[in-house]
């Protein structure tokens, strides 16, 4: 059942009968289901240079009632690997249930969170909300964006010395509309706001394939 994407943005307040163990969670969307890939790039410049990556991505369980998906993140051109690094990610869903805006753990902290989610427009209406509660008020369950964050928990197909590093996470924001991902990658050590920009692709007429892995 796709998302039902409203004509007003701005997000409703939960009533005391929707805090019941019914409430109803953010419906699923065609565009967010196993198997969806989405290809696009990372920005990791630094002051010293330029760079982008080209990134595949490709959703491998998706667990709504729970706020929970995962999925394989494939880096095609990192200049210190001699193959396509892919990772293997767990993604939580902003859903003001399972999961807030705030992240409580990865050394991410309620000003780094706000800090990040900031940089999506279409958290704008949301700030003043996430500001008071971490958004625990909100019923998202219409918006047409859904907000996550990707956590990389191991590398599939490399060694840890492939010169990538997995210990931050994402700041995601999925369009309902047309499946379109934006990131922006945290990681006190890294280069700061390294953005991610996906768009959902069509396998069969793009012409695009995804390498396939065994999961352990």
């Amino acid at each position: 059942m796709p998302v039902r994407v409203v004509e007003s943005s701005a997000p409703s307040q939960i009533s005391e009968q929707d805090t019941s163990p019914g409430h109803t969670l953010p419906p699923p969307c065609t565009l967010l289901s196993v198997g969806r890939a989405f290809a696009g790039t990372q920005n990791v410049s630094s002051m010293q240079k330029d760079e982008a990556w080209m990134v595949n991505v490709r959703i491998q369980g998706c667990d709504l009632d729970y706020g929970y998906l995962c999925g394989t993140m494939e880096a095609l051109n990192v200049p210190l690997a001699d193959t396509p690094v892919v990772t293997f990610w767990e993604g939580e869903i902003v859903d003001t249930k399972n999961y807030t805006f705030y992240t409580g753990k990865w050394e991410a902290t309620p000003e780094d969170d706000i800090r990040h989610w900031s940089k999506f427009p279409s958290f704008d209406s949301l700030l003043s909300q996430v500001e008071a509660d971490g958004g625990k008020s909100m019923d998202l369950s219409n918006y047409p964006f859904i907000f996550m964050r990707w956590k990389e928990q191991y590398f599939v197909n490399v060694g840890i010395d492939c010169g990538l590093t997995i210990a931050g996470f994402y700041y995601v924001c999925f369009s309902c509309s047309d499946g379109s991902i934006n990131g922006f990658y945290y990681d006190p050590n890294s280069s700061p706001f390294q953005k991610l920009e996906l768009k959902s692709t069509n396998e069969g007429r793009s012409g695009f394939s995804f390498s396939s892995y065994q999961l352990q």
